[in-house]
């Protein structure tokens, strides 16, 4: 194989959103969007006018009923459901096109008949974080094994080295947007908690209103409490599905890019005395 063979393309894999930020401001207004003109709906109150009760057993009024903590949780759940879809398709686009533990197998056993030929139109077909990383080590393989200069220890070491840099170059694309997702979980639960503590201070606040206790401010006090903890409880119980189930996917694609990285070596090495 030829030093100045060109390096071959690595095909395009979905990213990943960068700009978390623009996805919360987006979420924000869709919240206020959905908390003015759906749940704040005349049509869901007595009389039509939202400072009345809402219609029994009308859900959209009562959720109204919770306060302007409302918008700002349902900011929250809606960045949660916007960024776990992102990582959804991120994640899945960096697992390749087939079954990852397949990939694997079929990668180390090409390797172990010291295949890179074969390794390598594995890795074009399956495509992903995984296939990259090897991809990139294989070209080093080639490399290092046409440098005559090099010993055997100083090519392993080469070989290692490119292994811990592409992997370096690829999992900050996994988790990103995770540390948002991680924030929430306890962001939620003290939005909901803060939704709590004030409607119980105006359902108090009714009770010690002169003339006696005022029942439709005292109902509204403890609509806004359970509706924002209810809230509060969903989001950041959401939140630590969403985190856990992709950081667990992320460990199991690490896990396999450090095991055919050591399949790799241990290749060289043993086809190179």
């Amino acid at each position: 194989m030829e030093n100045n063979q060109k390096q071959p393309k690595v095909k395009k894999q979905f990213k990943g959103i960068k700009s978390s930020g623009l996805v919360m401001a987006a979420c924000l207004v869709l919240a206020l969007v959905i908390f003015k003109f759906v749940l704040g709906n005349p049509h869901n109150f007595m009389n039509d006018d939202p400072n009345n009760h809402p219609i029994d057993g009308n859900l959209l009024g009562l959720i109204y009923k919770g306060g302007f903590i409302v918008p700002i949780i349902q900011t929250l759940l809606l960045t949660v459901l916007a960024l776990s879809v992102e990582r959804f398709f991120a994640i899945k686009s960096a697992q390749g096109k087939g079954k990852l533990d397949k990939f694997v197998a079929e990668l180390k056993a090409s390797l172990s008949k010291n295949d890179l030929a074969g390794a390598k139109a594995l890795c074009d077909k399956q495509q992903g974080s995984v296939a990259n990383v090897v991809t990139s080590t294989l070209i080093k393989y080639a490399e290092v094994e046409e440098d005559k200069t090099l010993s055997k220890e100083q090519q392993i070491l080469a070989i290692q080295k490119e292994v811990e840099e592409a992997t370096a170059l690829e999992l900050p694309m996994l988790s990103q947007n995770l540390p948002i997702i991680a924030t929430i979980v306890t962001l939620g639960t003290l939005m909901g908690l803060l939704g709590t503590v004030i409607g119980m201070i105006k359902s108090f606040a009714s009770l010690a209103g002169a003339g006696g206790t005022d029942s439709i401010a005292l109902s509204a006090g403890i609509s806004e409490a359970l509706i924002n903890t209810a809230f509060g409880i969903a989001t950041g119980a959401l939140a630590v599905i969403s985190y856990n189930l992709f950081t667990s996917k992320i460990d199991t694609i690490t896990y396999c890019i450090d095991e055919v990285g050591f399949s790799i070596v241990q290749t060289f090495a043993a086809s190179h005395k």
